[in-house]
């Protein structure tokens, strides 16, 4: 299976992942995809070996040819022509040359959302899968919930067109900051100097900024432990839904109807549609996220208190 992009992009595949490994409990599931995924990737309990990719034309392989490849990487020629070197004996995909499957436009019109599609994709090829699927299990260790359960902001991401504005984070830090849920500042190490400066803005210590000062395995304990994550569409929000935790999610220019967290879990997205930009790879942050205000954030993580914490179990690996 080839997937190999960002924490979003994975933690979205999740019910499409548990559903190939249900449908072939006898087949060994090795998933290609970004190496850095790979506590995630154990907590999916769908893949058995994780095939270290940078992306299509990184994949290779030099095994005999599998029985099945599966694009659940994308519909473009790349991707289908890297599995399609592997010569595998069956493939599953969207529709292509040489690939039966669903035309992605078709299935795009009736499941908007990213999860979807490739459950809908799978589907076509006779695999059932559930698109409600992606919540994960607690990380191994995590310590039990208690008094001083953090508040996590995380105001950066990948592209400024999702950046809401510092100063708004910083008050948001200031007001939802107090002993019982204190605020910590996380990021990527790339991302520190913003951290810094939300969190001094905030009026907190440094040693509430926890940007790049954690690796993928422990951002997974710190947000599956939160009281409350509030960030831009970005793969910490994610997170916070795979695990189950209370988030305020700001759109700009994507849909959360394309990628957000599902709408009966204790999560609020936020973004103006009204003024939708849409273009997510500009440097300046869209105005649909530029009219959130910190009040509608404040108001929104107040509804979350309120908002029982979701505690359906995660699905157990399928025995095999």
């Amino acid at each position: 299976m080839l997937r190999a992009l960002h924490l979003g992009d994975l933690l979205v595949a999740v019910p499409a992942l548990r559903a190939l490994r249900r449908a072939l409990p006898d087949h060994r599931i090795v998933l290609a995809t970004t190496p850095a995924l790979a506590p995630l990737v154990e907590l999916t309990g769908a893949v058995d070996e994780l095939l270290p990719t940078t992306g299509p034309d990184a994949l290779t392989w030099d095994r005999p040819s599998p029985d099945v490849a599966v694009n659940l990487h994308g519909r473009g020629p790349q991707s289908h022509h890297a599995l399609d070197a592997l010569s595998p004996r069956r493939r599953i995909g969207f529709r292509a040359p040489g690939w039966d499957g669903p035309e992605f436009d078709e299935v795009a019109e009736k499941h908007p959302h990213e999860r979807e599609r490739w459950c809908a994709m799978l589907a076509a090829h006779g695999i059932p899968a559930d698109p409600g699927d992606l919540r994960l299990p607690p990380p191994p260790g995590l310590p039990p919930r208690r008094c001083g359960t953090p508040v996590l902001v995380h105001p950066g991401a990948r592209y400024g067109s999702k950046r809401w504005p510092a100063r708004r984070f910083a008050e948001v830090a200031t007001a939802l900051n107090c002993p019982l849920t204190p605020v910590a500042i996380t990021g990527s190490a790339d991302e520190r100097d913003l951290a810094v400066a939300v969190a001094g803005a905030a009026g907190l210590a440094e040693s509430r900024v926890l940007a790049g000062r954690t690796d993928l395995a422990q951002l997974c304990a710190l947000v599956a432990g939160a009281a409350l994550v509030v960030s831009g569409d970005t793969g910490v929000a994610h997170l916070a839904a795979a695990f189950g935790t209370p988030s305020v999610t700001l759109f700009g220019p994507v849909d959360p109807a394309q990628w957000g967290p599902p709408a009966d879990g204790p999560h609020v997205t936020l973004g103006d549609a009204d003024v939708r930009r849409g273009d997510p790879f500009a440097d300046d942050p869209d105005p649909a996220l530029l009219a959130v205000g910190v009040g509608d954030v404040l108001r929104a993580a107040a509804r979350l208190r309120d908002h029982p914490r979701s505690r359906t179990p995660a699905r157990a690996p399928e025995a095999r």
